[in-house]
């Protein structure tokens, strides 16, 4: 019982003092400094080979931290009203974003979603997806009751995501459009949308990915190798195959940091989607749950600020949190599950860990938000108990 308690107090501590959600910072912190050293430990091998400087990744990863430190603090001082009426313009933008990268983004490995700016590239999608989010907050607390009585207010955010998701697609990039849509749909939910419209909506969303990955060849490639992995270890499976490798010698406490033997030309991205096979290699069992509580923990921060900012009264803020944790907890389940076999191979970071400029600062400025919407609501509640015991 005492081990419970002790959980309890963790995820959802008593409400005290602070202006800022503790837990959630901490989390944060502890999972960009693991990443910084995973990331230095994954890319040595790949910098030296590739720039003939090992530090190479290494460097990159402190600036965009470095620029991700400011962005947050930027983030946490913007009010969220000006959110709730930037929603229209920040929708847009993200439009924008998405016809731009496709005329002049950078191709990298067949795909196009870098907007070259000056020595690095800014992921159209990364931002599109945040703004989107806002945007769906936004929707549910003007149209509430709409999505819950007719179809006509389930069917009008749909569309908006059906104009994101075509253009997303167009890079092509499937793996953000089911970071989207699996958040809108538990968003819709949260909202009380009707089951029959929830289940109609996820069963028409799986029947168009299944269909995304038949008409391309190198998607059903990916499925195919995700099944048996083992049938073509040198081809189609490697990827994946050296992945598992890395977590078989991993045992209990792992080969110790800087050990991997799979990073040594062996796993491909092993800085960036897969990292979390390096992570099992060199910590062991030991090191891989630990990573895997401190992100339930941002998680769930996340999702308790948002329920309570709904219970506060402070509906867009709430739905924006709640987006935001749904989005983290997806991407988090994709990025592992895929590394480890459990789904097919998408090109997903792992939350405040992986090696990515734009994903990391998105992330960042998302967490900042989260932040910002605590803040409001502990000031709000301290406000209305001062009025309240005046009277």
């Amino acid at each position: 019982m005492q081990l419970v308690d002790k959980v309890k107090e963790w995820f959802f501590p008593e409400p005290s003092s602070a202006l800022y959600d503790v837990p959630l910072l901490y989390a944060m912190l502890c999972l960009i400094g693991v990443g910084f050293v995973m990331v230095t430990s994954a890319s040595m091998p790949a910098g030296e080979r590739i720039f003939g400087n090992p530090y190479h990744f290494t460097l990159r990863h402190g600036a965009f931290i470095a620029l991700s430190s400011l962005l947050f603090v930027m983030a946490t001082t913007v009010p969220m009203d000006w959110w709730k009426k930037a929603n229209p313009y920040l929708l847009l933008i993200g439009v924008v974003l998405l016809l731009i990268v496709l005329v002049i983004g950078r191709e990298v490995n067949g795909s196009k979603r870098w907007i070259p700016v000056g020595p690095v590239g800014i992921q159209a999608a990364e931002l599109a997806k945040l703004f989107f989010f806002s945007y769906i907050a936004g929707y549910l607390v003007r149209k509430r009751e709409e999505v819950q009585e007719n179809l006509k207010g389930f069917a009008k955010p749909m569309a908006v995501f059906a104009v994101y998701a075509s253009l997303i697609l167009l890079q092509p990039d499937l793996g953000t459009v089911v970071v989207m849509f699996v958040t809108t749909v538990g968003l819709l939910f949260l909202a009380g949308a009707k089951l029959w419209q929830f289940f109609a909506l996820i069963l028409t969303g799986v029947g168009m990915v299944v269909l995304l990955i038949i008409v391309e060849p190198y998607r059903m490639a990916r499925v195919v190798s995700f099944w048996e992995p083992w049938n073509d270890p040198f081809g189609k499976g490697y990827q994946l195959v050296q992945s598992l490798m890395a977590y078989s010698q991993g045992g209990w406490f792992g080969q110790g940091l800087g050990n991997s033997v799979q990073k040594l030309q062996y796993l491909p991205e092993a800085h960036n989607d897969f990292i979390f096979a390096v992570i099992g290699e060199e910590l062991g069992f030991v090191g891989v749950v630990s990573i895997l509580m401190l992100l339930a923990t941002l998680v769930f921060r996340a999702l308790f600020i948002g329920q309570k900012a709904l219970k506060n009264g402070r509906e867009y803020e709430g739905y924006l949190a709640l987006g935001i944790g749904i989005w983290f907890a997806f991407q988090t389940m994709v990025n592992i599950g895929a590394s480890a076999g459990i789904l097919p191979t998408k090109g997903l970071t792992l939350p405040f860990v992986s090696q990515g400029g734009s994903s990391f600062m998105v992330m960042t400025v998302a967490a900042g938000v989260l932040f910002r919407i605590d803040f409001e609501t502990k000031m709000a509640t301290r406000q209305a108990t001062t009025r309240g015991s005046k009277r």
